[in-house]
Order: C-alpha cells, then structure tokens, then sequence
C-alpha cells in the first residue's frame, strides 16, 4: 500500500472515530477528500482538505472540524506532527523511515511502482485519431494520436481494463471524393494528360502508386465506363490503400489500437437501423420543424419537416436531425449506432478524442449515448486543440507528398517519435501548442524531452561506474533494496524520495481526469529535482552519489539512484517513449 493510500485511509479512520464519539455528525454520506503534497515543501509531508468538504455535511467550521481531527491524526503511528493552516487544510508530517521504505517498495515493483487497482476493472473504450481515410494523417491528427494512446496506458496503469480502438469513417461522401481522385490518377497512369487536379479532389502525390496499382491489375477496364459501375471499386481500394498509409504512419509514432472499426461495416449490417428503431421504439425520434439557429441563418437552412431525436430531453440545446434530405442518414445517426454497439460490446464507459473543432458535437452525442443506453452508458470527450508547427520560429512549409497539408510523417522523420510524443503532452490537450522543430531537437534543459531522458542516461550511468565498487548481485534491483537507507539523512535527498513516491499519486489522479499531460509534467519535475541533487553534489564533494570512502553511504544513494530510474522508466513507459541508457552529447546546461 503507497503512502498516499495509507494515509488517507488513516484519515477516514479519524473522522469515523469523531463520528463514533459524537464529536462529528454528517448529514450525508463521507464526501470525497484528497491526501497530496502540500503547495509549500516547508509546510510539511502530506496536507488533506478532509475538514473542508466536512464542513457542510457536518454544520461547523472547517477548522473546528481540523480543531477535532488533528489529535486523532497525531495519534498515528507514522505521523509526526500535525499543522491546521489557512481555511482549514490540514498538514501532516511523517517519519523519515515512511518515504525510506517507499523508496526500498519502488526499486522492488520496478517500473509496476504506480500500478493501481482505482479503475477496479471497468472496461473503458478509448477510441483516438479515427482520421478519414482519405490520405496520410497530417499533424493536426498527431496530437490526437498521442493523447489518446498515453492516456490509454495511463487508464490501464490505473487499473481499467482498456480497448484502444480507431473509427474507419468509411461510408461518407469524402470516400466517394476519394475514389474520384484515384479514378483520375488511374487514368494519368494509362497514360492521359490529366492536367491540374480539378478543385474539390484529393491533389497529393500519395495517390499516384494506388493509380498506378489498378491500372496494373485492370488496364484500361474501366476508362470508359460508367461512374456507377467503377465506384465501389475504387472506393474498397482506395481505402484499404489509405488505411494502409495511415496505419504505417500510426507505427511511426508508436500509436498501437486493438480494434478498427468500419462505418460502414455498420451501415451494411443493419446495425445503424437498429440503434435508430431502438430510439424509436422509447419514443424518442419525430417528425418536426426546427426552429431557425440565432442569429444570421445559414445560406443552407431551410424550415422543412426533419426526422429528429429528442435530445433536448437528454441535456442538448435542440433536437438533431436524423436524416439528410435526400433519405439518407446523417453522420449523428451513424455516430449513435457507433457508439451503442461499444455500449453492446462491453464497455459502460466511452472515451473519445476529438479535434477542438468538434466541441459543437460533444453535447448532442453525449445525450443520444445516454438515451441509446438507457443511462448505463458514459461517454466523456476530450478535446485537443490546434498544433502550430514552426521551425526555427516559422511555419513548418507544406509537404510536397501530401500537397496542401504536414504529415505525421514528416514531422516524425524530423525529430523522432519519442520528441513528438512528449512535446504533444507538454501541455494541456485543449490549449493550443507551439511546436518547435528546432527546438525539439536542442539539447539543453530548456527541452523538457532531453531534460527528462538526461535524467535516466545519467542514473543508468552513475550505476555503470559503481560497478568498479560493488558486485553485480549489490547493483541488482534485490540488492539495492538491501541498501542501509537510513544513511541516506540530507533534506534534498528526502525531497527526491518524496516526489518518486507521489508517482502513484499522479497516476490515479490523472487517470480520473483523464489528463495524461500531467504524466509529462511530473517526469519534468522528477528530472528537476534529480539533475538539482547531481548539482549540489557538484558542489559538495560530500553529497556526491559516489564516494569510494564510504561504500554503506554509496550503496543507499545508488538505491536512490535506482528508485529515480525506475519511476522515470515507469513514466516514460506509459508516454510511450524509450528510456535511453545513454545520451552523447556536449550539452551542459543540464550538468
């Protein structure tokens, strides 16, 4: 049990004593409080905000109610002393040993330290990217791609039990566009001067080799024949060929799915029918006229009497539409079906992961999930906005292969998967993002990247050069954990202890609010206050992590050193990114 669990339990354990002794009667059920490191190191180990949320359900004070727990909290085995400060919060400190013993706990889970049972086993659909198959995925997918992927690991770090899946939107009129711009890039390879690429197609070069491949197997088949007859055609290869595109530059970036999933396979199987007689059968799909949109109307708006879901009945502004004019469904209606065949399928909880032009969407699919399922279904949205690509400070120029876009691809070749995936998760997924190639490939601590992973290189090396003081069986993960670590008494070697041991922390919280971001930021506080120890024992030969005089002292801090390592590769584990042994470079800034 981590720290953080132990003493929240140990919380609980005080106010029920203050409930069983009278000194505290709730209105309602416990509410939910938080044990974390408080904002100030100075103002002790742990602070909890339990007499706050107290407060209501109990009718007093917050710092009457802290007044009441803090000798029962005082009373603990580990604690130490007991602080009351601003409005109530309450401020622990434990015993030395407590975080000594978390440290030995880290070098014996290895990179499962953070492993969490939270998620108690829920499965959750984490579906991500989902790109249109209509060509290479460009940047604008790429941040996408990592938030979801990170943030699926992070769930199943967290104990959930995930399906990364990927949407094939397979059925539209983009895949009609794209079937038209391969028919015109069939008939350049038979040999027809097909001029500028007409407005409205597809105009990148990545179409040429899927041309070039039909009019291999077909010659000149179908050069003269009718749209109708070569379409579907076209359209199933053309996909495959995109998909195909798509899925070698998802490998690129090291983006993994379990399933993907066809639109149209859904539409054909009758599944969009279903889901839509569902709604019907409970009353929840009319025929009616909606209200004209505030303010100025759109040139394509019409009062016409529409198929429509009720969604106002389920938190929406307005009803939605169901079906085109011409009969056909609409993508929301192929979207409900979509995401009621997860709900089948197993999974009570949805997560998807959504460009930030789509926030417009997110309320009216959240009600259909929820009428569709009867309640039983969640779905939550994340958004990812907008990644500027610069280099040097400019704007990354267009990609020649894609025509009017910069693909993923290109930016991987760049910098690496590893530099983009982290650079994706240096700031919150729906705040806009300035990516730097230049940049990205600095080697200073101005780049939290090579911050992050200097901080690992140096830990695999300080244990390299202890080989020539101790043996293979000291270094191994089971002798560390031996070490003596009450030698280890310096405050900023405390501090290091401390930060590891908030890992488990970090993954539970940022798994329930689906913030994978945090995740990078906590690495780059890890690196900090590890490459800050390195420092100090520049200064001060005594606080080296080495000292051959004194191999007890050694081998606790190379324990130490150790523990870094391992919640650095455990992080780094679940960004997606490879933990590097070594790293050559002059840089010194990190030094």
């Amino acid at each position: 049990m981590t720290i953080y669990r132990k003493i929240h339990q140990a919380v609980g354990a005080a106010v029920d004593e203050a409930i069983t002794s009278g000194a505290l009667t709730l209105s309602t059920d416990m509410p939910v409080f938080v044990v974390e490191p408080p904002r100030e190191a100075a103002h002790g180990d742990l602070a909890t905000n339990v007499a706050m949320v107290l407060a209501k359900p109990a009718g007093k004070p917050p710092r009457a109610i802290a007044d009441i727990l803090k000798p029962l909290l005082a009373a603990h085995a580990d604690v130490t002393g007991v602080e009351i400060a601003g409005p109530g919060f309450i401020n622990l400190r434990l015993r030395p040993e407590i975080w000594l013993d978390e440290a030995r706990e880290i070098i014996r889970a290895g990179t499962h330290y953070g492993d969490s049972d939270a998620g108690r086993g829920v499965r959750v659909n984490v579906e991500y990217v989902s790109a249109n198959p209509t060509g290479p995925m460009h940047v604008g997918h790429c941040r996408g791609a990592v938030v979801g992927d990170v943030l699926a690991s992070l769930l199943k770090k967290a104990g959930y039990d995930v399906c990364r899946e990927y949407y094939i939107n397979d059925a539209g009129a983009q895949v009609d566009v794209l079937a038209r711009s391969v028919f015109l890039r069939y008939r350049e390879a038979l040999g027809e001067n097909i001029g500028e690429i007409p407005q409205g197609l597809y105009p990148g070069d990545y179409l040429v080799p899927v041309g070039k491949m039909i009019a291999g197997q077909d010659g000149a088949k179908w050069s003269a024949a009718a749209e109708a007859e070569w379409l579907p055609r076209f359209r199933a290869i053309a996909v495959d060929a995109m998909m195909a595109l798509i899925r070698a530059d998802l490998v690129a970036l090291n983006v993994h799915h379990d399933v993907f999933m066809s639109e149209k396979s859904l539409v054909d199987s009758g599944k969009v029918d279903a889901a839509l007689a569902l709604l019907q059968g409970k009353g929840l799909i009319y025929e009616g006229v909606l209200e004209p949109p505030k303010g100025k109307l759109p040139d394509d708006w019409e009062a016409r009497p529409q198929t429509l879901f009720r969604a106002t009945e389920f938190g929406d502004d307005t009803d939605r539409p169901l079906k085109k004019s011409d009969g056909s469904w609409t993508y929301f209606a192929s979207d409900i079906a979509y995401h009621f065949d997860k709900f089948t399928r197993g999974f009570p909880l949805m997560v998807d992961i959504w460009g930030a032009d789509h926030g417009g969407y997110v309320k009216r699919l959240q009600a259909a999930v929820a009428a569709v399922t009867g309640g039983q279904g969640r779905l939550e949205v994340r958004l990812c906005q907008m990644v500027n690509l610069l280099k040097d400070g400019q704007p990354f120029k267009m990609s020649k292969r894609a025509g009017t876009f910069v693909t993923l691809r290109d930016v991987v070749d760049e910098v690496g998967a590893d530099v983009v995936r982290f650079i994706m998760l240096t700031r919150k997924s729906d705040a806009q993002l300035d990516f730097d190639l230049a940049k990205a490939l600095e080697q200073t601590r101005d780049n939290p990247v090579f911050y992050v992973q200097y901080a690992h290189a140096r830990c695999c090396s300080i244990l390299r050069h202890a080989a020539e003081l101790f043996t293979p069986d000291e270094l191994s993960e089971a002798g560390l954990a031996k070490a003596d670590l009450s030698k280890i008494a310096s405050e900023d070697e405390l501090l290091v202890i401390k930060n590891l041991a908030n890992w488990s922390r970090i993954v539970e919280s940022a798994a329930a609010a689906q913030e994978p971001h945090r995740v990078a930021f906590y690495l780059m506080e890890t690196a900090a206050s590890f490459h800050g120890l390195w420092n100090k024992g520049n200064d001060n030969a005594a606080l080296r992590f080495i000292i051959p005089a004194d191999k007890p002292l050694t081998h606790a801090r190379l324990a130490l050193i150790a523990a870094v390592r391992t919640v650095l590769r455990s992080g780094l584990g679940v960004l997606g990114c490879q933990p590097m042994e070594e790293l050559r470079s002059d840089a010194t800034a990190a030094a």
